[in-house]
């Protein structure tokens, strides 16, 4: 299949509702409003294509941004390709659930991670969180350092609560993830989880909401999901 050929596909399975959802969220045009579930009859004609991955993210367009990550190949992308595709993503849900969710199928998915935390930017710090999060819900725990992961909660512990907003769930998450999926460190998480207490996220135009990430955890201990792994991270 070529760009043009997935750009109808797309189309065609567009739904006005689901545009408007995904508008809501922050999408804007150009976009059809395709459930993403619905990609994966796509996927199966185009499989794992990185040059036609590059070809849809460059379009601009939401839907094909997003399938983009669905049928890239990873480990053929540069920390320059995840930069370049990071500086594309003008909102959360393509910062946090395509560029990082492809990224944590890459082997250099720690490092960039690590930069894009390091660099004051709210929807990069979002995508490097985030990435943690994915990586920490599918990987072995012997691929992480310890010590690294407790060092990263202390620094969600220190700046949480006067970092941007949308890097506020990211990191938020974060606890929540390594209390969850990290069993090494659930009690140090479970730790930062109270000190840090409830976590203000303003929202454009609507009520601000509260995050309070020991209540997450503590459904998860509940509900026995400790040490939960996905098999994978893209659908």
């Amino acid at each position: 299949m070529n760009l043009e050929m997935v750009m109808q596909e797309l189309e065609a399975l567009g739904k006005e509702r689901t545009k408007k959802i995904y508008q809501s969220n922050g999408a804007q045009e150009p976009l059809f409003g395709v459930a993403t579930g619905q990609m994966k009859t796509i996927f199966k004609k185009t499989k794992i294509n990185q040059p036609l991955a590059e070809q849809l993210y460059a379009t601009g367009n939401y839907d094909a941004m997003y399938f983009a990550g669905i049928i890239a190949d990873p480990n053929a992308m540069t920390e320059a390709d995840y930069d370049r595709w990071m500086d594309g993503a003008y909102f959360y849900m393509l910062s946090d659930y395509v560029v990082a969710v492809t990224l944590a199928e890459a082997d250099i998915a720690q490092e960039v991670a690590d930069k894009w935390i390091a660099s004051g930017d709210e929807l990069k710090m979002s995508a490097g969180w985030s990435c943690y999060c994915w990586l920490l819900g599918s990987r072995p725990d012997d691929e992480f350092s310890e010590s690294k992961l407790a060092n990263l909660l202390e620094t969600v512990k220190n700046t949480i609560h006067d970092a941007p907003e949308r890097t506020k769930y990211a990191m938020n998450n974060f606890i929540y993830t390594v209390g969850v999926s990290y069993m090494r460190l659930h009690d140090k998480a479970m730790e930062v989880a109270l000190e840090v207490g409830p976590v203000e996220v303003n929202r454009d135009k609507k009520k601000s909401s509260f995050l309070i990430a020991s209540e997450q955890i503590q459904k998860a201990v509940d509900k026995q999901r400790l040490g939960f792994k996905r098999k994978h991270v893209r659908c």
